[in-house]
């Protein structure tokens, strides 16, 4: 059964030497949180604390708050990136993360050779992948460059591939950010309209944007995440009016309105 269970769950950054303002700077910027200390006395930057999550089948969540809140640090603590400092994260299914797209990529092999590679790390078999290369290939736009060693790629040629391959596998449980590199905006259309079509296919999703469009037209529930804690969860529009005001709150109600108007209007075709 596809699932996601945390209790309590922390993840906790050390800082091992307090006296160095300018890594407590950087830890901060780049994980949020708060700075505390451990068991041990150790300087430490709080990035989540007591996440308690319980999602099945059906359900897609998308996170909200400000950069450095959060949200990637829980993704990747779903994704088993990280584990927890403190109590549990239980996650069942699987998983296909849509965020550091170079984790499982080899620089010094082919685009060819790291198909199979990320689609290794996502689970999948070596037939799988290979029964893939061509869908892969032609979504990925990289013709002749898929012969080349993944180090002469720039890197808006690497998010193609990896997206490539990520949108080619029917994942359980999709993780996805949407700022996830330098692409052309038109291949992140084409992106985007595959990203939707595995959301279909997905048992559960977990969506950390600042797109209210996105949120509502992906999610039927949203998580305010703030310094590392969760502030609010509920519906769509009530989450993001929570967090952004009540113009941004109508709006996504003015979409979902119209998203279920179109919805009967296909219905009725049919």
């Amino acid at each position: 059964m596809v699932s996601i269970d945390t209790y309590n769950a922390c993840v906790d950054f050390p800082i091992f030497d307090a006296k160095s303002r300018s890594l407590k700077k950087a830890m901060l910027s780049t994980a949020g949180g708060a700075i505390g200390k451990n068991a041990s006395n150790t300087v430490v930057v709080e990035a989540l604390k007591d996440i308690n999550l319980h999602l099945r089948e059906g359900d897609r969540v998308g996170l909200v708050g400000h950069n450095g809140a959060g949200k990637s640090t829980l993704l990747r603590l779903l994704s088993g990136i990280y584990e927890p400092t403190r109590g549990t994260a239980d996650v069942r299914g699987r998983i296909a993360p849509v965020f550091d797209l170079g984790v499982g990529m080899d620089p010094e092999v082919s685009g060819y050779d790291n198909i199979i590679i990320r689609g290794l790390f996502l689970g999948q078999t070596i037939k799988q992948m290979k029964s893939k290369m061509d869908e892969i290939a032609e979504f990925s736009e990289l013709g002749d460059y898929l012969a080349m060693p993944l180090r002469t790629y720039s890197n808006g040629m690497r998010v193609r591939l990896a997206l490539g391959v990520v949108t080619s596998i029917e994942p359980e449980i999709l993780l996805l950010d949407e700022g996830i590199g330098a692409v052309d905006a038109a291949f992140m259309a084409k992106a985007r309209v595959k990203l939707q079509e595995m959301v279909k296919k997905s048992g559960i999703l977990v969506f950390a944007s600042h797109s209210n469009d996105f949120l509502a037209q992906l999610c039927n529930t949203a998580l305010w995440v703030d310094h590392g804690e969760i502030k609010e969860v509920g519906e769509v529009a009530d989450v993001v009016e929570a967090y952004e005001g009540p113009g941004a709150g109508d709006y996504v109600r003015d979409l979902l309105k119209r998203f279920n108007e179109e919805e009967d209007e296909e219905k009725d075709k049919d």
